[in-house]
């Protein structure tokens, strides 16, 4: 029997030997989306792993309520690196990453995406000479101008396991001569992470009752790309452009699009729209479960729509996520497609919610930390022979 065959008889039989053989994960992060996807992680890793906390996201409003719904973790590390220029910024936190992984060392390292702390914690990964496992790898949008992918190509390149969400990024991976044994198709660790957070209907019901809000019967909107926050034309087109939708539209504000608004003085945009804090991942879930219609630019609602069975209509350039287009989602530049579109899916919004519910997502069955734990596994029959080699 060969040692791959070997240890996937392990997984089955006994998957405590596997995580013991895992035990000593380093789980880098510094963002409100990288906690929430790496939480089915942390719990399948338990007291097997530390986890290091960047604070790249180091707002309260994004932060603490991720936070407190994470697992308990006797090793969590918060560096508080905070915000500042991009390579200023990596720097630091690479040196404290560094730091933490000088004194704490672990088995391997773990990454998820492509922020700066991602980047981060595998080039620190790289001068400890530690294994590093990338999460949501092989995303590309073939768009030089996003900091996001110089990042992910980098992580990828570093990455000893590259876990694929996807099969088209497998294909990204193996197009750029990244060897097939470094990767794993493993689905997206977002579809354990909602199942897990998403409130039952009473607890929704309350939601949408606490806003005033209906079932069906409104829109939900979050901008806080730099494309769209940063310039104050684009900014103020795309807030016009919801003002005018023909639903409510919430709109949970990001403290960077809220820092902008206030700078370029386009408060008056904020006006028609139901304006919200940034909410806890359940509250949000809640929000999006139960809207006629999202408008993003983030990447992870994009995932999410699709375990929702929700449509949402991206307002970017480019996006790393063309799995879903044509069927949960629609690309669009800010201006007036925002509105046309937004109309589509609101003339039929029943039709539309029934249409969605039979189609999968495309990122998983809910399986996707097991199957990481499994792939890593491989990687250390590979490395040393026994599953249960230290």
């Amino acid at each position: 029997m060969s040692a791959t065959a070997d240890f996937r008889e392990v997984v089955t039989s006994c998957p405590e030997v596997v995580l013991a053989a895992v035990g000593g994960a380093t789980l880098v992060c510094g963002t409100r989306p990288e906690l929430i996807k790496l939480a089915p992680l942390m719990r399948l890793f338990g007291d097997e792993c530390s986890v290091v906390y960047t604070g790249q996201h180091y707002d309260e409003s994004l932060y603490s309520r991720i936070r407190a719904d994470l697992p308990p973790s006797n090793r969590f590390h918060e560096l508080g690196v905070g915000g500042g220029r991009r390579g200023d910024q990596l720097g630091r936190t690479i040196s404290a990453v560094d730091e933490v992984l000088a004194t704490h060392p672990g088995r391997v390292v773990v990454v998820q995406g492509d922020t700066t702390s991602a980047l981060a914690g595998a080039l620190a990964a790289n001068t400890h000479g530690l294994p590093l496992v990338h999460v949501e790898a092989g995303l590309r949008s073939h768009d030089r101008a996003m900091p996001e992918e110089h990042n992910r190509v980098l992580i990828d390149h570093l990455a000893d396991l590259c876990c694929a969400p996807t099969e088209l990024n497998r294909a990204n991976l193996l197009a750029e001569n990244v060897p097939p044994h470094r990767i794993a198709v493993t689905g997206n660790t977002v579809v354990e992470a909602l199942r897990a957070a998403l409130p039952g209907d009473r607890e929704r019901e309350a939601v949408l009752a606490g806003q005033g809000l209906a079932r069906d019967r409104y829109a939900l909107a979050t901008i806080h790309r730099p494309e769209n926050v940063d310039d104050p034309g684009r900014l103020a087109v795309i807030l016009g452009e919801l003002g005018r939708l023909p639903v409510p539209v919430v709109f949970p504000l990001h403290p960077r699009t809220a820092k902008s608004v206030d700078r370029f003085g386009l408060g008056r945009l904020l006006e028609p729209l139901v304006v919200l804090e940034p909410q806890s991942y359940t509250t949000f879930l809640a929000l999006a479960a139960e809207a006629a219609v999202i408008v993003s630019d983030s990447g992870g609602i994009q995932e999410e729509a699709s375990v929702l069975k929700r449509p949402v209509i991206v307002v970017r350039r480019s996006t790393e996520r063309p799995e879903i287009a044509g069927t949960f989602g629609v690309l669009v530049p800010a201006g007036p497609r925002i509105g046309e579109e937004a109309a589509r899916w609101l003339e039929d919004v029943a039709g539309h919610r029934e249409r969605l519910r039979h189609h999968p997502s495309p990122y998983g069955d809910g399986t996707a930390a097991a199957r990481i734990v499994a792939a890593l596994g491989e990687v250390l029959v590979h490395r040393t022979g026994s599953v249960t080699a230290g």
